[in-house]
Parts: structure tokens; sequence; C-alpha cells
């Protein structure tokens, strides 16, 4: 049994669909996406079975994408849920065959309505086919399933249809990448677009010290603040210099080291800093990447030091990199 056939049979089977239906997209698709653009309300989705799952991706995809969408059940539109369409509002119906009872039986209240019906079918001259406003023409040559009867080919064409859709309404909208992050804040991109450094940054309890405090004190307050790093700040309370674990190391095969010399004798002078708040998170990780630095000092336009952005806080936030953000694609 050649199960690496199967499995390719199955891909160039779907494939091939896609790509037929691809060279004749016709007026139909056109008018189905100016009457989603024309919709005040929302483009409420309804199907049955696997047309029914397919159309609550779809719909998932819509109201990510810019178009306000939900998907309803036919089922439950028959039992109370009819009320959650309003006048204002368009039909995107799915039925492979045109004639799903639970579907076809809300068509006449639908119509009562008189919101514009758009119709996902194979068969015009259907019973949904002949209640629509305008066809998406889903209808394939084969299904992929080698008995003919389950759901795969059509099912695959009708979600690609869908994307393209909800794609073209993009486009038309000039819908960019900001735009989808505000839906997805939870999201990779929704976290680079939008976390500040202000969101993140440690304010309280700051490992500070002044430029006179020797080094064994220095030591006490690197270690009670727990991020391997103290700031070192003048008279004036300005950042001027940042010792580190790593200047403590080398500090240590100096042959002039001694715990109570001043700990800036040992530290980095003019650490690598940032002025103000407002930027992105995945930037500064950016910063601390480019400098090779695990801490970056936020200080005000008088370098007075109001914050601490750790690059273990922007990891454990989900922070990442331009780099990173383009792997993962």
């Amino acid at each position: 049994m050649d199960l690496v056939k199967f499995a390719r049979d199955t891909l160039l089977t779907e494939a091939q669909a896609l790509q037929k239906v691809a060279n004749k997209i016709d007026a139909s698709f056109v008018e189905s996406v100016k009457l989603i653009l024309a919709t005040k309300g929302k483009l409420i989705i309804a199907g049955v079975g696997k047309s029914g799952l397919v159309g609550a991706k779809i719909a998932a995809t819509f109201a990510s994408t810019g178009t306000p969408s939900f998907f309803l059940h036919p089922t439950e539109a028959l039992h109370g849920d009819l009320g959650m369409i309003g006048k204002e509002d368009t039909l995107l119906a799915i039925s492979y065959s045109g004639e799903s009872e639970e579907l076809t039986k809300i068509l006449p209240h639908i119509k009562r309505f008189d919101i514009p019906l758009i119709a996902m079918t194979a068969n015009r001259n259907s019973t949904l086919g002949r209640y629509a406003d305008t066809i998406v023409d889903i209808k394939v040559d084969k299904e992929a399933c080698p008995l003919g009867v389950a759901p795969t080919t059509s099912t695959t064409l009708t979600m690609a249809l869908g994307d393209a859709l909800a794609i073209a309404l993009m486009q038309h909208r000039g819908f960019k990448q900001e735009d989808f992050a505000s839906f997805h804040p939870g999201g990779s991109l929704g976290r680079k677009l939008f976390v500040k450094i202000k969101d993140l940054m440690r304010i309280q309890n700051l490992p500070i010290i002044n430029e006179e405090t020797p080094l064994k004190e220095a030591i006490l307050v690197m270690g009670e603040g727990r991020l391997g790093t103290v700031l070192i700040v003048n008279k004036k309370n300005e950042l001027i210099a940042l010792l580190s674990d790593g200047d403590l190391r080398r500090a240590l095969t100096r042959d002039d080291f001694d715990l109570q010399m001043a700990a800036i004798d040992f530290a980095t002078q003019n650490p690598k800093s940032f002025v103000g708040t407002d930027l992105l998170a995945s930037e500064a990780l950016e910063i601390i990447e480019e400098q090779r630095i695990q801490l970056l000092p936020i200080i005000d336009a008088d370098r007075k030091i109001i914050g601490i952005l750790h690059i273990h806080d922007l990891i454990n936030a989900g922070i990442k990199s331009k780099k990173d953000s383009n792997e993962d694609k």
C-alpha cells in the first residue's frame, strides 16, 4: 500500500481544483465582494455539517481582517437565533448541494429581513441558489476521497474561496499590519506592534548607587537587585556608569583590585541607554541584541533613571525581535 502516493494524489487533486477555479473567477465573485463592502452591519456565515465547520473558520478570518462577522448555525437560528440578524447585515450561506434542509428552512425568514444573501454552492438551480442575490461557485470535478463521498476537495475549495473574499476585502480597504495586530493583541504581532518599554520596564527597587559608593557595597546592592548589574549616578542623579557582573569579573583580575575602591573605577562609563518610554518593546530587544547587553537603562531628558528593561523581561513577555518574527512566518 503506497501511502505516499495516496497523500500526493490527495494534494494534487485539491490543488488542481484550486487552480481551475482561480483561472475562472467571475463577476459573481466581484459582486459578492461589493455586497460585503456595502454591508453596514455584520457579515453572517451559515452552514451545516462540514460546511458549517468551514463557515466558522471563514467567519473568524473575516472578523480578524476587518469585516465584522460571526457564524450562525441554521438549527439554532430556527429556535431563536434569527434575532441575531439585523436589517443592515448580509448573510453568506454555504451548502454544496444547495439543499441542506436546516439551511433552506431559514431562507424564507432571511428574505423577510430584505438583506443580501450570498450563496456558496455548486448548484445554481438549487433552493439556495434561487434565493441568493449572488453565487460563489464551489463546484469541483471530484472529491479527493476515493469513494467520492467525504467532503475533501469541495471543503478545501470553499475555505480557499472564503480566504479569497477576505483578502480581496483587505486589499480594497487598505487593511494594514497595524490593523491586523489591533485584532490580535495577544498574538506575537500584537505584542510586537503595541507593547512598549513602559509596559515592561522595572521602576521599583532599582539597583542604583552613587559615584562614591565602594565596590564592596556595590556588590551587595547588585545581589539584592538580582539583575547582575548596578547603575551609578552622580550628585545630580544623572546616569554616568553601569557596573555589571562582567565588569566585576574583570575587576578581579586587576592588580589594584580593592573592595574599598569606588565601584565606578571598575564600571562601564556612559553605558547604552534610551531616553523616554514610548519605544516599542520589540525595538528595545533589537537594541539589546545588537549591543550584546543584558539590560537597558531608561532615562529622561535630564539623564535621570526612570526604569530598567532587562532582556529576561522581554523574553518572558513573549517579545521577539524583527529577525525572530520573520523566521516565525
